[in-house]
């Protein structure tokens, strides 16, 4: 409706802040709860992220997940405290940590509309999933060398291991579980939708808070829940109905959730200000406009490291592809502009600096708190607004490889589905009619197999036809039929001969067409 196209994050940051100014509604912002209710987030992009492309590009994940995080801690931490003497340097480690990781809902939200190749966004996606631990485990330790005054790198090391693997394990064992669990009452006992559905919504909470207790990451553990999630999909044990009506429940959660949590950090943006006006007078620099200075230059430093390490690491791992690979025809400085200015900054940054402690040990006030909460909420829109215009510049006149090849891996994989349905269906005909000698059950047999011959997308509907026994043969043919292109549709997903994004279109247009002949 807007004459500007806006990133949705930016518009709900704003109705935030207008909500908060103009009925003064403002949501006090606890931060465990508000990464607890993260965790849904972040499992349902972790279950629907394509596994292939996290797989593939793992290398390249972890390089910028973890090292560019490192990276960023040291290089930004150094140029805040450089910048604003008067901050501490541990506090400016916190800062920069809180700042360092990127947010998977923004991302995906910039991204999404771009002609940026595939590959890049599923590389951009699984950054921004595993990044929030590696800046949080960075923040937890800047907070206690500024609050106690002592920092241990060994100790720091094995916490980040402990913090990382037991929280992957964590959310990993709580998906399996939950998922057996069901799936071994659903076959005693019938599959129930709607616990079916619950059951789904209250894995990532579990997963989350059992890894906090065990001191480990809940947001790793939320996303590896997540993934567990995707494989178990695979398996297509769920029925069509249940797996219709999760989603949709799911797409209306992650609708609700994302929107939520944008506002929410939209209505902390005026008292952060008026916060941060009166503490930018401790920096020596009295005036509000040095507020936005210091956010600008931040912004600034942030882009200079993420492009130079971008440049080293897909310089490292990913041209040596590029001449087998279309996926990466765009030109060099185009690709890693584009990874640069796509590292946009959201919830988890903001969560991370209201994190800090509103007092040290020894009982002053934690210094420059409401200063570092101010930059970071200014980096956080000024990052949406840069990518929003830069991206767009970065990218024109880019155009994307053609698709042929993934048009002919869905060809292929809706041929092979069509071929098992025949089978399916021949098989089922001989045992409702052995050697076709009924006329009813050959016509029958002749008019559901016509359509898939022809690859049809929509056979006769069973409800048209007047005589009772032949709707019921062709219904009982066409779930058969349905059913063996299902199967053919996994199997060819579990061994990665289709890429899981084809296989989930797929198999939503055939659990419509069962839920269809089912009901009638």
């Amino acid at each position: 409706m807007l004459p500007l196209r806006l990133p949705i994050p930016f518009v709900q940051i704003l109705l935030g802040a207008v909500a908060a100014l103009a009925f003064d509604l403002r949501v006090e912002l606890d931060p465990p709860t508000f990464l607890l209710f993260l965790a849904p987030l972040l499992f349902l992009d972790g279950w629907r992220t394509p596994k292939e492309g996290l797989l593939r590009d793992k290398g390249t994940i972890a390089a910028l997940a973890f090292g560019l995080v490192f990276f960023t801690v040291l290089g930004a931490g150094t140029f805040i405290h450089w910048m604003i003497p008067s901050m501490p340097l541990a506090v400016a480690f916190a800062l920069a940590s809180a700042i360092s990781p990127t947010d998977a809902v923004a991302v995906s939200a910039i991204v999404s509309r771009l002609p940026i190749t595939k590959r890049l966004i599923h590389i951009l996606e699984g950054e921004s999933l595993l990044n929030d631990a590696s800046g949080l485990v960075c923040m937890r330790f800047a907070i206690a060398a500024a609050t106690t005054g002592t920092f241990s790198l060994l100790e720091a090391s094995t916490t980040f291991v402990w913090i990382a693997i037991v929280g992957v394990a964590i959310g990993a064992a709580v998906a399996l579980v939950a998922t057996t669990g069901k799936d071994l009452i659903s076959r005693r006992f019938g599959e129930e939708t709607g616990s079916q559905i619950l059951i789904s919504l209250l894995i990532p909470f579990a997963a989350y808070m059992l890894a906090e207790r065990a001191d480990a990451s809940g947001i790793l553990a939320a996303v590896a829940a997540g993934v567990v999630m995707g494989w178990e999909e695979r398996s297509g044990r769920a029925l069509p109905v249940t797996r219709l009506q999760r989603a949709a429940v799911w797409d209306a959660l992650q609708f609700a959730g994302n929107g939520a949590i944008f506002v929410v950090l939209g209505q902390q943006l005026p008292s952060i200000f008026v916060a941060a006006s009166e503490a930018v007078q401790e920096t020596g620099n009295p005036g509000t406009f040095w507020l936005a200075i210091y956010v600008v230059a931040i912004l600034l430093a942030l882009l200079v490291l993420r492009a130079t390490w971008a440049w080293v690491t897909l310089r490292m791992l990913l041209f040596r592809e590029a001449k087998a690979d279309a996926s990466f025809a765009m030109p060099h400085w185009r690709l890693v502009a584009a990874t640069s200015l796509a590292g946009v900054r959201g919830a988890v940054t903001l969560a991370g600096a209201f994190a800090l402690p509103i007092t040290l040990d020894n009982g002053s006030p934690f210094p420059s708190r409401d200063l570092v909460i101010f930059l970071a909420a200014g980096v956080i829109v000024l990052s949406l607004v840069v990518a929003n215009l830069g991206l767009p510049m970065v990218l024109k006149g880019v155009r994307l490889q053609s698709q042929y090849k993934v048009h002919q891996e869905e060809v292929q994989a809706r041929a092979a589905a069509t071929q098992a349905a025949i089978s399916a269906v021949e098989q089922k005909l001989r045992e409702l009619a052995p050697g076709l000698a009924d006329d009813l059950h050959r016509d029958t047999a002749a008019r559901v197999l016509s359509a898939y011959r022809q690859h049809s997308a929509a056979p006769s509907d069973p409800t048209e036809l007047e005589d009772t026994d032949i709707r019921d043969i062709e219904r009982e043919l066409h779930l058969a039929a349905i059913r063996a292109e299902r199967i053919e549709i996994y199997k060819a997903a579990r061994s990665n001969q289709l890429p899981e994004e084809i296989a989930s279109r797929l198999i939503r247009e055939v659990d419509l067409m069962e839920s269809r002949f089912s009901s009638s």
